[in-house]
């Protein structure tokens, strides 16, 4: 060896030992680090140990040091619930799989989570360890904490494998029994939470949760008695939440024993259960059920009341006995309105028959009672005969269905109820119904199906009293049908029916056999009867002072004209309806007696005080007559000139001047008299006045000696064809005799045929009118309306007025809008007859109505009721028009007069809807009962009207819910949504409400499910 080679060998042994010596240093260093580590953690410093342990492992080299680092490391993460730590043990567990600490690192990250209550970690962590890993201590505290760790995360299966295994434990067998003996109880297993518990029960720390566990396990296992001494002993020391669970336990013991009274208090005080995710504890429908069956059977109905209320949408058998008690209450405080609804849902649940069939029973009995806004009374009568055709009270519901038949007044639906059914009470019931309904159709308007009504009455005649009235209506009905000979013959059966005496309708009958004569014009018939009607001295003075006017025209027609005087004076004395008319005819009579100089006195009196009667023109028209008679033909001139100046549209117009052309004529003014007959031939083409006129002409023109003349000018009249004049007035003739003769049919096909002819004819006007009354009377409104146009547009003349009535009659009841008002507007200004007028305002008002114009529909009814000679049916529809508009332009204080005016004269459905907005503005006045009291007015006399019985429903589950009764408001609401789903509107607004209490009613109630 050299002496350089023993240089480096000593050199490279002295770095060796250097870097052995370096290394070693190293490992006591960190070995020092490692213990300091250690004990910050074991001090539970934990952030200080995490560092000091991360910068031992930065140098370590050691497996076994970097290994039990990173376990401390992991440790301290979670120790310091840091976001990382289940990562970092997870990581140690996968770099050391083969460490000593593994199976220590899992029990002490569950044993550190389970410490800290953190039950779900803790689970995750022990479902890692390796229990056979485990000493005999070690697993004891791993089966309980294991078992705990599922039994706090409801694991229940899981807990009681775990805990069973320590149930004998010396440390942890007293805690595992409880637990066990706790999830039986949970689990509903009684028996054996009992046998558990009485093992712990000596331990003082179990003693106070025991106590509540142990008097509610012996409700549940039926030993009432015994619950209540546990619950009782633990009251006074138990906190505000055990006082309500306890209370309930011993009110529900009580409940079951039967002593009602003492468990009132109890059931009282407790405070509800509070569930996830609620923010106040809540009682449920059972909750309220007991309480207010306990009251109930202290006869305390009202409390009673307010508690089986709160049970809103209850399906169940706790529910439908509720629902029956809560029907027994109201019906024990004469509320049978809300009775009718509780029974009612009682009825409709079938958990309890024999609950049901009395259910039933009930509610059928007060249907028949009150009404039913639901169904008709005799339909639910019939369901239930139906539903029990065993029943104990059968012959009683029979004897109710066939009374409610009448008593409903809901007649079109009896009627299909009774259709098939053969029995002679049956019978009787349908004889009625069948003739009330016909009333209600007359009453409508609708002729014809009353008239089919009143037959239908009369083919049973069960009950002469009805045969004779449905004789007296069928008359009528045929009365308004024109079918006049029809009618006197039905009014002459009725006058002879022994019956006929006793009904309402004897009061008339005399009144109308004057009518039907006089229409027939039988006038000596008809003066009899009227005198006969007025000598019964009637207290009806407006159809007293119409007798009057009819006997006073009676006599007129016959030329009796001082009988006449003296009936048209009694009218005016008692001015029950407009004076013009009788005093007009009065001064007309007079001048047929001879009184030519009383006559035109009497005229120019009316002229002067009637200044705006209907029959001034005429008037003015027979005073010019009057002054031509006594050759006082300035005065006579005057008189029609003013007729023509002040009344450019009257039919008296173009007599006025053929009677101005006479006289000229007659005074052998022949020019004068001329230009006056032009005038007429001109401005009223095809009217008897112009074909006089033309006539007269033509005479003077031959007096004149200028034919040529007369010939030129007669080619300007389109209507006047001389060569063809004999020709028209036969074919003509032919047409009228038949409709005088009542041959419609022929007077039709033969009007039709002149019209085809003679375009132009002298008779086309008349022509045209007759044709249209012919197909008029035979309901052919369609045929009917061109030949009433033709007329309205001619000339004013003497069949203007019953044409545009006729006219604007069609366009009426086409919902011609829009064409009916401007013939509506024609017919107030131009008609003669009062009840013209009053006719055209009130569909003027309906028209308006119709077409949105409020302001004008107001109007319109307004100027009706001003009118002194209109029955309620009008009456009632100008107030409907007026409160109607109130309400659509948001009127509605103006509405609710209205509507209050309407009450007192409507009937039909005119009634039903005044009487939904009585209730509805007592409603928005806050007086919910008298609303109620309305409602069930509504439907009691109403329930035909479907859409106000539905309406009406929505605003008593508003006064209801104003009153604090939940399930009365809910109920209907719902029962509304059920059985009304043709009115959306209601629908949708019941929908509305339901919603809105419902979200209401469960902040209180757990059993509530609230609706979006």
């Amino acid at each position: 060896m050299t002496k350089k080679n023993i240089v480096s060998l000593v050199v490279a042994i002295s770095f060796s030992f250097q870097v052995i010596a370096q290394q070693s240093a190293n490992y006591t260093s960190n070995l020092v680090d490692y213990q300091k580590a250690l004990s910050l953690y074991n001090n539970q410093q934990y952030r200080a140990a995490q560092s000091l342990f991360s910068t031992v492992k930065k140098t370590a080299k050691e497996t076994i040091l970097l290994s039990d680092c990173t376990y401390y490391i992991a440790n301290c993460a979670v120790r310091l619930n840091q976001q990382n730590a289940d990562q970092l043990v997870e990581d140690f567990v996968k770099v050391y799989p083969t460490s000593t600490k593994r199976n220590t690192a899992f029990v002490d990250v569950a044993d550190y989570y389970f410490e800290n209550s953190k039950y779900a970690y803790a689970r995750k962590w022990y479902d890692k360890v390796d229990e056979d890993a485990l000493g005999k201590k070690e697993k004891d505290k791993f089966y309980f904490n294991n078992g705990y760790t599922a039994f706090s995360t409801r694991q229940y299966k899981d807990a009681k494998k775990y805990l069973s295994r320590v149930e004998n434990s010396p440390e942890f067998g007293s805690q595992a029994k409880y637990y066990i003996g706790f999830m039986a109880y949970e689990g509903d297993d009684y028996d054996k939470a009992n046998e558990y518990f009485d093992q712990v029960n000596d331990q003082e720390r179990y003693k106070e949760k025991l106590s509540y566990y142990q008097a509610d396990l012996n409700f549940k296992l039926g030993k009432f008695e015994e619950a209540i001494k546990l619950a009782k002993a633990r009251l006074e020391s138990a906190d505000e939440n055990e006082v309500s669970e306890l209370s309930k336990v011993i009110g529900e013991s009580y409940f079951n024993l039967e002593k009602y009274a003492e468990a009132i208090p109890f059931l009282t005080a407790y405070k509800g259960k509070k569930e996830k995710r609620q923010k106040t504890a809540k009682w449920n429908n059972t909750d309220y059920y007991q309480l207010g069956y306990a009251h109930y059977k202290q006869k305390d109905y009202e409390n009673a009341i307010s508690e089986f209320n709160k049970i809103v949408s209850g399906n169940n058998s706790i529910a439908q006995n509720a629902y029956y008690h809560l029907g027994e209450s109201y019906i024990n405080l004469d509320k049978k309105q809300e009775a009718l609804n509780a029974f009612r849902n009682a009825s409709q649940m079938n958990f309890d028959l024999k609950i049901q069939e009395d259910a039933w029973l009930n509610y059928a009995k007060i249907s028949y009672e009150i009404g039913n806004p639901y169904q008709s009374a005799p339909q639910v009568l019939a369901d239930y005969l139906e539903k029990y055709p065993d029943t104990g009270y059968k012959e009683e519901i029979e004897t109710l269905l066939i009374d409610s038949y009448i008593t409903s007044k809901n007649y079109k639906e009896a009627l299909n109820l009774l259709k098939g059914k053969k029995g002679f009470e049956n019978k009787v019931a349908y004889q009625k119904v069948a003739f009330y309904r016909g009333l209600e159709l007359y009453n409508e308007g609708n002729y014809q199906e009353a008239a089919t009504l009143f037959d239908a009455s009369l083919k049973e005649s069960q009950d002469q009293k009805y045969t004779a009235r449905a004789t007296f209506w069928k008359a009528e009905t045929d009365y308004n049908l024109t079918n006049y000979d029809d009618a006197l013959i039905g009014f002459k059966q009725f006058e002879q029916q022994t019956e006929g005496a006793s009904t309402p309708e004897i009061e008339n009958i005399d009144y109308n056999l004057a009518y039907t004569y006089f229409k027939l014009k039988n006038y000596g018939k008809a003066t009899e009867y009227f005198n006969q009607f007025i000598s019964n001295k009637t207290k009806d003075k407006v159809r007293l002072n119409d007798a009057y006017l009819r006997l006073g025209d009676g006599h007129f027609v016959s030329s009796q004209y001082q009988n006449a005087i003296s009936a048209y004076e009694k009218a005016i004395k008692l001015n029950k309806i407009e004076s013009d008319y009788p005093a007009f005819q009065k001064a007309v009579s007079m001048g047929y007696t001879g009184q030519s100089s009383k006559k035109t006195k009497a005229l120019e009196q009316f002229i002067s005080e009637y200044t705006k009667s209907k029959l001034r023109d005429d008037a003015l028209y027979e005073l010019g007559n009057s002054y031509v008679k006594a050759n006082e033909t300035d005065k006579a001139m005057k008189a029609y000139n003013q007729l023509s100046n002040e009344y450019k549209m009257s039919s008296f117009v173009p007599k006025a001047l053929l009677r101005q052309g006479l006289v000229y004529y007659n005074s052998s003014e022949n020019e004068r008299a001329l230009t006056k007959f032009k005038t007429v031939a001109g401005n009223y083409p095809r009217t008897p006045e112009a074909v006089q006129a033309v006539a007269t002409a033509r005479l003077i023109y031959i007096d004149l000696g200028r034919v040529n003349e007369y010939a030129s000018w007669v080619k300007t009249l389109d209507y006047v064809e001389v060569t063809d004049t004999d020709l028209d007035n036969i074919t003509y003739e032919a047409a009228e005799k038949q409709y005088l003769d009542n041959n419609t049919d022929k007077a039709i096909k033969q009007f039709n045929g002149y019209l085809n002819q003679f375009v132009n004819g002298l008779h086309t006007l008349q022509a045209h009118f007759y044709v249209a009354q012919l197909y008029y009377k035979k309901d052919l409104f369609e045929n009917a309306q061109p030949h009433y146009k033709y007329v309205v547009e001619a000339s004013q003349n003497e069949f203007t007025e019953e044409a545009l009535s006729r006219l604007s009659q069609y366009y009426l009841e086409s919902k011609s809008w829009n064409k009916a008002i401007p013939i509506l507007q024609r017919l107030e200004e131009e008609a003669n007859y009062p009840q013209n007028v009053v006719f055209a305002q009130s569909n003027l008002m309906k028209a308006n109505y119709q077409l949105e114009y409020y302001d004008n529909a107001v109007t319109y009814a307004e100027k009706v009721l001003e009118s002194s000679k209109i029955d309620n049916k009008i009456k009632s529809d100008a107030h409907i028009i007026i409160a109607r508009s109130a309400i659509k332009t948001g009127d509605e204080a103006k509405a609710k007069i209205a509507f209050a005016k309407v009450e007192k004269v409507a009937t039909g459905e005119a009634a039903a809807e005044a009487l939904y907005y009585n209730a509805y503005f007592k409603n928005k006045d806050d007086k919910h009962e008298a609303s109620n009291a309305s409602v069930q007015k509504l439907a009691k006399d109403f329930s035909g009207y479907k859409y106000y019985s539905a309406k009406g429903l929505v605003l008593m589950a508003k006064n209801y819910y104003a009153l604090n009764d939940a399930f009365q408001a809910t109920y209907i609401l719902e029962s509304v949504i059920q059985n009304f789903p043709e009115f959306d509107d209601v629908v949708s607004e019941a929908k509305t409400e339901l919603s809105k209490i419902k979200r209401e009613e469960a902040k209180t109630n757990s059993s509530i499910q609230p609706e979006n």
